[in-house]
């Protein structure tokens, strides 16, 4: 929506936002063009506020996202109705060029487990607007919360449909982005392929990613997306990351091409400001001394603590397989393997806490042992999973057993497949006593259309009995937590080759607190 000035003030009825513009941002540079392409987001709830994000880029996909390289004004209101009769918080935030003109909003003093809208103004320019709800109060009785599940996003796979479907779900309190927000590679890096060459859907822009203009203009490509706009306007994200942020398989500071880590490093540090300048998140996740402290927690009442966990920035390379002898971790040194890092290790084990009903892990890799037949060798484990890193593993399971705790769910994504399982106690014996469920996403779009069952999959589930779920469709899981029981529903796209794909549940599991384990619901 364009308006002028005046008539802007006139709307808004609140001249107070529009007070003290600095002398380096305001309305003395005005913008070339409307400056919301990007949308606008809203993230990490807690009982008080939330962050609110966005980004301005009048044209998104040219160097500087055509942005005057100087800092601009950016107003934000807060209300607590749709219509913006009441506004509750509001303010003046500074778009800087050294972040992409990003703007990170972080509210406070609002009201514990209620939804606020919001939205921004730039010049004469206001943004859609969004809704957002507040976690509940620390410590207090929860009967609900629902959350969903989503992530793996390759733009030239096909389309975001299972974003809008995603954000028409009633009652969202949450989604939890596992990572792969954007791909790495080049224009048509992830396309499905039929008779061997690629099919895409549509094209990336430009070569691989390396600087952090190039990482800049593929969030603003994948941003674009109306479906993923509106996805983030219907609920906060808790953002992580995974390897396609950065480059496939990354592994602390190891690619996969045997890049000196020296000159890795830089291009990780470009990927992560990158990755900061466009997720909405606190600054206590900016990036300093070329490092992200991501992973942090989200508590909801006495019902869920959610622990979002970093897989990637502190894990040692990953273990040779069989032919490879560089890039990647002879067998040895086993003792000091890590995935999530020793620092992480030990702030998990102090989080997890029976005073909740339930501890989320919500993470990037699957934890659970899990066979692939049809990926590199047949009958391998992909060893990019826990499954690379057991002894890592172990410590986990042990951790768990240490609290006696009955009621850790693992949320994962990275494999665009479904599956639903338990974390075994002894990952060598697949029918020992479970210590945590598991339910791992599959993808927005990577892999394109798929399937219901993969071709060669056929014993995938008899392979592996701590399983009960195997779906090559695209789409999203909803969770539906209560005190009783956690309720996951799986929902598929039917094809993400067209943007007319059909939204269908395909399984429902029910958990409880007390014990492990999967039921269908």
């Amino acid at each position: 929506m364009n308006l002028d000035r005046r008539a802007l003030l006139k709307a808004t009825g609140q001249l107070a936002i529009f007070a003290g513009l600095s002398s380096q941002a305001g309305w003395a540079a005005p913008l070339a063009s409307y400056p919301f392409t990007l949308g606008i987001a809203s993230g990490d709830p807690a009982p008080d506020g939330f962050v609110l994000w966005t980004r301005l880029a009048p044209r998104p996909l040219e160097p500087g996202s055509g942005m005057p390289m100087k800092v601009v004004a950016v107003q934000w209101q807060v209300a607590e109705d749709s219509a913006f009769t009441r506004i509750v918080r509001s303010g003046e935030a500074a778009a800087r060029p050294e972040l992409g003109h990003s703007v990170h909003i972080e509210v406070a003093g609002l009201q514990p487990s209620r939804p606020y809208w919001y939205r921004f103004v730039a010049g004469a320019d206001m943004s859609p607007a969004g809704t957002v709800r507040t976690a509940p109060a620390p410590g207090a009785p929860v009967d609900r919360v629902r959350i969903g599940l989503a992530g793996c996003q390759n733009y030239a796979a096909g389309y975001f449909t299972a974003y809008r479907h995603l954000a028409e779900e009633s009652d969202l309190d949450a989604i939890f982005h596992y990572g792969d927000y954007i791909y790495e590679g080049g224009a048509d890096s992830g396309c499905p392929k039929i008779n061997g060459k690629p099919a895409c859907v549509r094209l990336h822009d430009g070569d691989e990613l390396y600087s952090l203009d190039a990482y800049r203009r593929r969030y603003a490509l994948y941003k674009l997306d109306s479906d993923l706009q509106a996805a983030h306007r219907a609920a906060a994200f808790l953002s992580t990351y995974d390897d396609h942020e950065v480059d496939n398989n990354w592994a602390g500071a190891w690619d996969q091409d045997g890049t000196p880590p020296e000159i890795f490093l830089l291009r990780r540090y470009a990927a992560m400001q990158a990755w900061y300048e466009n997720m909405p998140v606190r600054r206590a996740q900016l990036p300093a001394a070329g490092q992200i402290q991501m992973f942090r927690r989200i508590d909801y009442g006495d019902l869920l603590r959610v622990h979002l966990l970093d897989t990637r920035q502190y894990r040692t390379d990953q273990p040779c397989e069989p032919q490879e002898k560089t890039a990647c971790r002879p067998a040895t040194n086993r003792s000091s393997v890590q995935i999530i890092g020793t620092a992480q290790e030990k702030w998990l084990g102090q989080g997890m806490s029976p005073a909740f009903r339930w501890n989320l892990l919500a993470q990037q890799v699957m934890v659970m042992p899990f066979t692939y037949p049809g990926t590199r060798a047949a009958g391998t484990a992909n060893l990019d999973s826990w499954n690379g890193y057991p002894e890592a593993r172990a410590r986990l399971i042990a951790s768990i057993q240490a609290r006696r705790l009955s009621n850790v769910v693992i949320a994962t994504g990275d494999v665009h497949k479904h599956h639903a399982g338990v974390l075994p106690s002894r990952p060598d014996d697949l029918s020992s006593a479970p210590v945590a469920t598991e339910f791992v996403g599959s993808s927005i779009s990577s892999g394109g259309d798929g399937s219901d069952m993969p071709t060669g999959w056929d014993r995938a589930l008899a392979d592996n009995p701590h399983t009960k779920l195997v779906s090559d469709r695209r789409g999203y899981q909803l969770f539906d937590i209560g005190r009783k029981e956690w309720r996951t529903d799986v929902i598929a796209v039917d094809r993400v080759s067209t943007h007319d794909g059909a939204r269908r549940t395909i399984a429902s599991f029910v958990t409880v607190p007390e014990r492990p384990g999967l039921e269908l619901g």
